[in-house]
């Protein structure tokens, strides 16, 4: 019986990532506005449906949102008498450790020149955000408070704006520095 299921898991991922790597590169190739989902399907060679078994829109291809349990182990590495702000910005290197740079370079170059994208990365920061609070440690059991959320969503916006200044430079510029710049410019603001 695990055989079976093992069989079926494999299949699923395979076919999600040949819908993935056929999407980036059709929109690499004719832009993210350009592309439908029909064209994504055929080319990875699934239905319409199955494309969205996989995906519940174009944009979840390249828009991404970590788990509940992703965010909670990466936060799980700072500790946790730290501000909220610092943990995030000392987890950042944990977060991209993680990262196939070349393949997360290649899908933030279609978030950074795609206009639309662009606006939707603070609807996926928003989301990113609640998933952050939810995972936060609190000393017993207290609900987090409002500057806790806020402080989560400017970090995130730092992030993200760090980000694209580097699929902007097209990885010219060291992702590192690009999101440690980002987040200076915040803290210099929290200090006027």
């Amino acid at each position: 019986m695990t055989g079976s299921g093992d069989w079926r898991s494999r299949r699923w991922e395979s076919t999600h990532q040949r819908i993935y790597d056929v999407a980036l590169a059709l929109f690499e190739e004719h832009g993210f506005d350009q592309v439908s989902i029909g064209q994504i399907a055929a080319g990875a060679g699934v239905s319409v449906p199955t494309f969205y078994a996989h995906y519940p829109s174009k944009e979840h291809l390249v828009m991404q949102l970590p788990s509940g349990d992703d965010v909670a182990a990466l936060l799980s590495t700072q500790p946790a008498d730290l501000p909220i702000g610092q943990r995030m910005r000392h987890a950042v290197s944990s977060f991209f450790a993680q990262w196939d740079m070349t393949a997360q370079l290649a899908r933030w170059r279609i978030i950074a020149t795609t206009p639309s994208l662009r606006r939707r990365a603070a609807e996926f920061e928003r989301a990113t955000a609640a998933l952050v609070v939810d995972a936060l440690p609190r000393p017993s059991g207290a609900p987090a408070g409002p500057s806790d959320a806020i402080v989560i969503n400017a970090y995130l916006a730092a992030f993200t704006a760090g980000v694209l200044v580097w699929a902007d430079s097209d990885g010219e510029k060291e992702i590192g520095a690009a999101v440690e710049e980002a987040f200076e410019a915040l803290e210099a603001l929290r200090r006027r």
